[in-house]
């Protein structure tokens, strides 16, 4: 009767991790989101990267970047999120790119981000590099100083290097999300802007189990605690 009972148990512990392995995914490669090939390096060290792909003078960029706002209050513990601006050779959209690295590069970016899309789509003020410059200026530097910035050695080493990454990461539009350098998701893919970042979290989670567990120091290794 025991033996029997062991044997009953195993099976339903075998059927269940036979479910678990061939049970379909919430999200389907090809369709929700796209494998990069090859995969990427990243810069984030054990953290997963997400990289949100974007221009300010895209108008769907501005739509999602309230999204984007609310994911970051809540993302994952393990994930490095940062923005890349798109330039796809268009003159404009390299002011903005040269806009939005001076602001990074002066520690104010996060802190404007949300007022240059406003500038360029709500108020309409926003058309240059000078405009974009005294949004900016209003969160701690002066004007001067972000035009300086955007014009410098640092921000066009940035520049060139998202030239780069860009076409690597298969990028034809904006915006695009790159979780852990082998994803690629759009609106279209995921189903609409709003869903865009359910499918980061989908493919966080996935390549979080996919890497190894950080493993524990033998007790050994742990030193006993102090008496007195």
């Amino acid at each position: 009767m025991f033996l029997r009972l062991l044997l009953t148990t195993a099976l339903v512990f075998a059927a269940d991790a036979t479910f678990a392995q061939g049970a379909p995914e919430r999200f389907v490669a090809g369709r929700h989101y796209f494998p990069i090939a090859p995969a990427q390096p990243t810069g984030a060290g054990d953290k997963v990267e997400v990289i949100e792909v974007f221009s300010f003078a895209c108008i769907h960029c501005a739509h999602l970047e309230p999204h984007t706002q609310r994911w970051k209050k809540t993302m994952p513990a393990n994930v490095a999120f940062s923005y890349m601006p798109a330039v796809f050779g268009r003159a404009d959209w390299e002011v903005f790119a040269r806009a939005y690295y001076a602001g990074e590069a002066l520690g104010l970016a996060a802190k404007a981000q949300q007022d240059v899309f406003d500038g360029i789509w709500v108020r309409k003020n926003v058309k240059t590099l000078e405009d974009a410059a005294k949004v900016y200026a209003k969160y701690g530097k002066t004007e001067k100083d972000v035009v300086a910035a955007a014009k410098s050695f640092a921000v066009q080493a940035k520049l060139n290097r998202g030239k780069q990454m860009i076409p690597r990461y298969q990028v034809d539009g904006t915006p695009t999300l790159i979780v852990a350098g082998k994803y690629r998701i759009t609106g279209a893919s995921a189903g609409g802007l709003e869903r865009m970042f359910d499918v980061v979290n989908f493919l966080v989670a996935k390549e979080t189990a996919a890497r190894p567990a950080a493993i524990a120091p033998p007790a050994s290794a742990v030193p006993a605690p102090a008496t007195h």
